[in-house]
């Protein structure tokens, strides 16, 4: 499709003056939250119960450390690597599983697609809340509390991440790519694997860090599945933080939350590359 750029209308100077004012005041909003946690975990509780909100460093963060250091619940190092083997572990099942399930719902023609789908989608209206009760007691029966595997591969069934591929799937992936290869010999992971999921880079990058995020926060679910203090995440060393009836250090509860989205943050940065390629190309499509 050839576009005449004679005919497209610029944009004025004070509307574009006016649209850069609104994205900046829209992106300090958002990082507002993340500097005031990080400025409050170099402060000591006074400083944080006098004044919440500060933009000014303090010189408490060493101090907040130790106490962190101090605490019996509180290993960094051990948080760290359970909830990166739970929340990448999950992450993976969840991303490619379900890329596979929408594959097959949009390259395949079969007697109950529909009704499939239509599963898929009731299946978005039962809220975990409902399910956990009866999922910690059939764990508990078969002896897998205190693990990983309950809290990594039910990430298998995404329900949201299968219908959102599928969206995405539909206008995406031309088929007669899939067919040709078909043609040629290849078998049906192989063209999977090499064809498609190039296809869905954006797509799986964008899912990956929706749930890599709501992984790593996880509380509820772990908290009543791991009671072993050796298996315990970030997040529920954190919520063990405030747990002191005597006193409650808020510089080291803001610490504990600023070492918890660390990582949130290298996992967004590494695969935000792909999705701004997604949206570029898009844009060419269009």
């Amino acid at each position: 499709m050839k576009y005449n750029l004679s005919k497209v209308k610029r944009v004025s100077k004070p509307v574009l003056a006016l649209m850069y004012i609104v994205c900046i005041f829209f992106a300090i909003l958002s990082l507002l939250p993340f500097i005031v946690m990080i400025v409050n975990a170099t402060r000591n509780t006074y400083q944080v119960q006098q004044h919440a909100f500060s933009f000014v460093p303090s010189k408490y963060l060493l101090s907040n450390l130790k106490i962190l250091n101090s605490k019996q619940t509180f290993h960094p190092v051990r948080g760290f690597i359970n909830s990166m083997i739970i929340s990448s572990g999950s992450t993976i099942c969840a991303v490619y599983f379900s890329t596979l399930t929408a594959y097959a719902l949009v390259a395949y023609t079969w007697k109950l697609r529909g009704a499939f789908f239509s599963l898929v989608l009731a299946f978005l209206m039962i809220p975990m809340q409902v399910t956990s009760i009866g999922f910690y007691q059939m764990m508990y029966r078969i002896h897998m509390t205190n693990n990983f595997l309950p809290l990594i591969l039910p990430a298998i069934a995404s329900p949201s991440m299968v219908f959102f591929m599928r969206q995405y799937m539909i206008p995406s992936l031309p088929l007669e790519i899939v067919e040709s290869a078909r043609v040629d010999g290849c078998h049906e992971f192989r063209i999977f694997n090499q064809i498609v999921i190039p296809m869905m880079k954006p797509a799986m990058a964008t899912q990956g860090i929706f749930s890599f995020v709501a992984s790593w926060n996880q509380l509820f679910l772990p908290q009543i599945l791991l009671t072993n203090k050796k298996r315990y995440t970030m997040p529920i060393m954190v919520s063990l933080l405030k747990g002191d009836i005597y006193k409650t250090e808020y510089g080291a509860v803001y610490l504990g939350l600023t070492l918890t989205i660390l990582p949130l943050f290298v996992v967004y940065f590494l695969l935000s590359k792909y999705i701004i390629a997604g949206v570029a190309l898009g844009g060419v499509k269009g």
